[in-house]
């Protein structure tokens, strides 16, 4: 009787799964949604897509070149990477070679040519090349799609490189596109397995928070989807095919059988599955550039509209651990970091790269925020400052919204080593205000004193106190520009300091003037200098305390700074930890998930074992 090949996703034969479906050679074309209301907007996506994607992308480029097996990144691409600031959603594509992934990705960028497509048994795409289009539906984020190399071409002979560009699009990409021929079999499960390290099975709930959502594309697919002669979804058909097999008779075997199986249900947070018809006959598969709408075939073009919009809708802007959301910059921090570890011959490291862009988010965040500070402080302060109260007044307010954008902009500052520099950092430039604000005022009120005490000396000079009661006359000049100055407007915190170190200036000129004036008795004269003493010792007192109440304003200045920030950091580290409960609370429902259906799985293959071992000795009773 041979095998029983049947025509629905369903094995007929029980324990054995065969499936016979056409060899493909080239199954490419483009999207031409269906002129219908349903399909509509899909057509209306692709078409304003299509005329968008020029501003940014003409045309794909090679983000990681392969030359003789060797990864290495390609600088024009990350370039253009570099320029795109709004988040980017990632859309990544893995296969066998010559099973048609360009097509799709050229479909998702709303353009019939753009991906090779090829019409030859041999691979076209080497790496992985990059085409950055504006989201059609989501007019605040950039769609990057990745076409990866295809997996198992025999001319690389190495499986290795499969491995690093398998690994490259899963760690990359916030949506992960298996393509594959016909149905889901055992080798196609098996392909999924091309990484170059396995994460422990146990640990799945800390990778299922940035791995991307996972879409299973079936090319030519010829069978029905039916089970038990019931129809059922493509969905639904995936979700069958990833049920655990069991009864195998060697242990080692079920457990390599399964391992594919329980990598996708328990790191892969959704899954999706499409399924294509063979998009048209013969020798035209080597033409499909060039195909209109009505020379494919019906079914497939539906088919891909409705891959098309759901990954559109469905596909989520690319995160790493810690809910960061990446943008081009980002993304060629990630590619960079992966791409040279591998040509250092270590493994691609999600952490490694978490921390590698840190530093560098925490870079440029700590010279966004210096960068404010330096804005608004050249802005809102107006030197000389009339106290220092007004300057670290400033200087607080300033402070604290560049350690706000700090905040905003910092990522995994471990031990706050950036925010630490930040405050040294603030700290300087405070320290530089406050010796600017203070020269600014001196240079002022020197330059005022000279303007005010001018005429005066020009009358010592002409002798005009060098006379009998010429000390009274002087100081009482003295007095009278004294308070002229203190009049004046602006003078700035050095106003004191400045009258007293110009003051001490003229001390021989008073001195001489005093022992000059021959009305005054000696001991006058005597009385008269420790008035002077005491008056210069009461003004150093009076300097003596401002210093110290100024020194005590910038203590406080720093305590209550150092406050604020410690409530900003503890407000940032709630939001972190709520982002973190949040990961971890997916995760964990995601584990609970899938280790209950795989429980209920093994109970039922169980008590199937259990069934058919009774009916074989019952069997052999009546035998």
């Amino acid at each position: 009787m041979g095998f029983c090949l049947g025509f629905t996703v369903q094995s007929q034969t029980k324990g054995i799964w065969t499936w016979c479906v056409p060899h493909p050679t080239n199954p490419s074309h483009s999207l031409i949604p269906r002129d219908t209301e349903s399909l509509g907007d899909v057509k209306k996506e692709g078409q304003s897509l299509a005329m968008a994607s020029e501003n940014i992308m003409p045309s794909p480029v090679c983000l990681i070149e392969n030359v003789k097996g060797q990864l290495r990144t390609n600088q024009e691409a990350l370039s253009i990477l570099s320029a795109i600031h709004r988040p980017v959603v990632v859309v990544a594509i893995v296969g066998l070679y010559r099973t048609g992934k360009s097509y799709l990705m050229n479909k998702l960028a709303g353009k019939k040519t753009g991906f090779s497509l090829g019409s030859t048994v041999q691979s076209q795409t080497k790496g992985i090349w990059m085409w950055c289009v504006p989201h059609p539906q989501k007019p605040d984020d950039t769609l990057v799609l990745l076409d990866t190399e295809g997996l198992g071409d025999v001319a690389k002979g190495d499986n290795q490189n499969d491995c690093w560009i398998f690994a490259l699009a899963i760690l990359l990409s916030s949506t992960f596109v298996y393509n594959s021929m016909g149905a889901i079999n055992q080798h196609a499960l098996d392909q999924l397995q091309c990484s170059p390290d396995h994460p422990e099975l146990e640990d799945s709930d800390e990778y299922v928070s940035f791995f991307p959502d996972f879409v299973w594309t079936l090319r030519d697919f010829s069978l029905e989807l039916k089970i038990n002669g019931q129809s059922i979804s493509a969905d639904e058909y995936l979700e069958n095919s990833l049920k655990l097999l069991q009864g195998t008779s060697q242990k080692e075997k079920e457990k390599k059988l399964n391992l594919p199986r329980l990598c996708i249900r328990k790191f892969f947070p959704t899954k999706k599955c499409f399924v294509f018809e063979r998009p048209a006959p013969g020798k035209k598969l080597g033409q499909l550039e060039s195909l209109q709408d009505q020379d494919l075939d019906s079914d497939f073009v539906v088919q891909v509209a409705e891959f098309c919009s759901y990954v559109y809708r469905s596909s989520k802007v690319k995160r790493i651990s810690g809910g960061l959301k990446v943008n081009g910059p980002r993304l060629n921090s990630l590619v960079t970091t992966y791409v040279n570890s591998i040509s250092n011959g270590c493994l691609p490291c999600m952490e490694n790269a978490v921390l590698a862009l840190a530093e560098t988010e925490n870079s440029a965040a700590l010279q966004k925020a210096i960068a404010h500070y330096d804005q608004q402080m050249s802005q809102r302060v107006q030197l000389p400052t009339k106290t220092l109260q007004e300057l670290l007044d400033l200087h607080r307010t300033c402070e604290k919204e560049a350690t706000k954008i700090f905040m905003e902009h910092s990522f995994k500052d471990v031990n706050q080593v950036f925010l630490t520099k930040l405050e040294m950092e603030l700290e300087k430039k405070q320290g530089e205000f406050c010796k600017k604000n203070q020269k600014v005022s001196s240079d002022h009120c020197l330059s005022l004193l000279r303007d005010i005490f001018g005429p005066l000396e020009e009358d010592v000079k002409q002798g005009v106190y060098y006379k009998p009661r010429g000390y009274s006359l002087f100081n009482q000049k003295i007095q009278e520009l004294k308070k002229k100055y203190y009049e004046e407007p602006g003078k700035g915190v050095q106003a004191e300091e400045a009258l007293k170190e110009f003051l001490q200036t003229k001390e021989d000129i008073t001195e001489a003037i005093l022992q000059t004036d021959q009305s005054l008795t000696e001991k006058e004269r005597v009385i008269e200098v420790e008035r002077v003493k005491a008056e210069a010792a009461e003004s150093a007192s009076k300097l003596l305390e401002e210093m110290r109440r100024k020194n005590e304003q910038l203590m406080e200045q720093k305590e209550q700074i150092h406050q604020e920030r410690m409530e900003q950091l503890r407000e940032k580290m709630e939001r972190e930890q709520e982002q973190l409960r949040e990961e971890q609370r997916r995760a964990m429902e995601h584990k609970i998930w899938e280790e209950k259906k795989i429980k209920q799985e093994c109970e039922k293959l169980r008590e199937e074992n259990e069934d058919l071992r009774e009916k074989a000795e019952h069997k052999c009773v009546i035998s």
